[in-house]
């Protein structure tokens, strides 16, 4: 798309990757209303069921564009494993480390190697804005890091938080390369829903296994049984659509990049709800993480093209035509 339509495409995308980020942001939160489930099952429950409800409702987009998804099934295979991974080690990061620490790490993380993979794969560019805001968020994760990792009290809660840390680093990439892996297939004349639907559908049947074997806590209480619906529905289903949307218009680096704002949330909520308690180097890194929002989605300024001249008598203006020399 070009002309006038372009800035506002971009916005729409930008706005639909914000709301999904607000809603991936009570994700932690709403985790610690049920105590009894462990990340794996909270993880397998909210992405697996969450996947297999976008393919479900995305079934007849699918069957369309079957043949060129099946055209493009080493991305939609690359984006189903990563989709499949991803949630075990965002939730079992947030278990170790924390709320707070855990979406830092995992969704701070993830800019820098989504646009690794767009350097390489696609050789795309980066701007000196993506680069500015990248530069404001990523600092702004990791003092909400550093904020959070000076509560560990003892060398136990400080393995643990490490090793949250780690695992909130695969998630990181993991998201890099699913989010990469649906917008390379939406630009490649998929639909978002038929893209989304076939990667994350593909991603919700490899997690039915790990749910299989770690999921009766989920059923054993009613208040488990919502938490995992509301987590299968809400952030993961809702909040997956409006990421789909958004991929159709930004590149992945620029929605992973606008996506920190699902720390700042998680932080907010899990101080708010949770009970957390976050230092004022929390609340810099947050006033930073919404700085950097706010230099990715500042519409540019546009100029308008400079004028040519035509030398062809068809496209000159009447003055010049008249000046010219007469033929007899």
């Amino acid at each position: 798309m070009t002309g006038p339509g372009r800035p506002r495409s971009a916005g729409i995308g930008a706005l639909c990757v914000l709301t999904a980020s607000v809603l991936w942001g009570t994700t932690g939160t709403a985790a610690t209303f049920a105590p009894d489930v462990g990340p794996l099952a909270i993880g397998a429950a909210a992405m697996g069921l969450g996947g297999l409800l976008q393919a479900l409702i995305a079934a007849r987009q699918i069957a369309r564009h079957a043949v060129g998804l099946r055209g493009q099934r080493g991305t939609v295979l690359l984006g189903a494993a990563a989709v499949a991974i991803y949630p075990l080690a965002f939730y079992s990061s947030m278990h170790l480390a924390g709320v707070a620490v855990g979406t830092v790490v995992s969704i701070g993380a993830a800019p820098l190697a989504s646009a690794l993979i767009e350097r390489a794969v696609d050789g795309r560019r980066l701007t000196r804005r993506w680069m500015l805001a990248a530069a404001l968020g990523l600092l702004g994760t990791v003092l909400l890091c550093v904020a959070e990792a000076a509560h560990a009290t003892d060398a136990a809660s400080t393995t643990g938080t490490l090793l949250g840390i780690g695992l909130g680093l695969v998630a990181a990439a993991t998201y890099a390369v699913y989010s990469w892996a649906a917008h390379r297939l939406i630009s490649r004349q998929i639909p978002s829903r038929a893209a989304m639907g076939a990667v994350f559908g593909i991603g919700g049947l490899l997690l039915l296994p790990v749910l299989a074997v770690t999921g009766a806590p989920l059923v054993a209480s009613g208040s488990n049984a919502a938490v995992g619906a509301y987590m299968a529905l809400v952030p993961m289903f809702a909040g997956y659509v409006l990421f789909g949307w958004g991929l159709a218009h930004v590149p992945a680096s620029t929605a992973t990049t606008l996506s920190l704002l699902e720390p700042a949330v998680a932080a907010v909520l899990a101080v708010l709800v949770v009970g957390e308690r976050l230092p004022a180097t929390g609340w810099a890194g947050i006033a930073l993480v919404i700085t950097c929002l706010a230099v990715l989605t500042t519409p540019t300024p546009t100029r308008p093209a400079p004028k040519t001249i035509e030398h062809d008598t068809a496209a000159s203006p009447p003055e010049l035509v008249n000046n010219r020399c007469p033929n007899s």
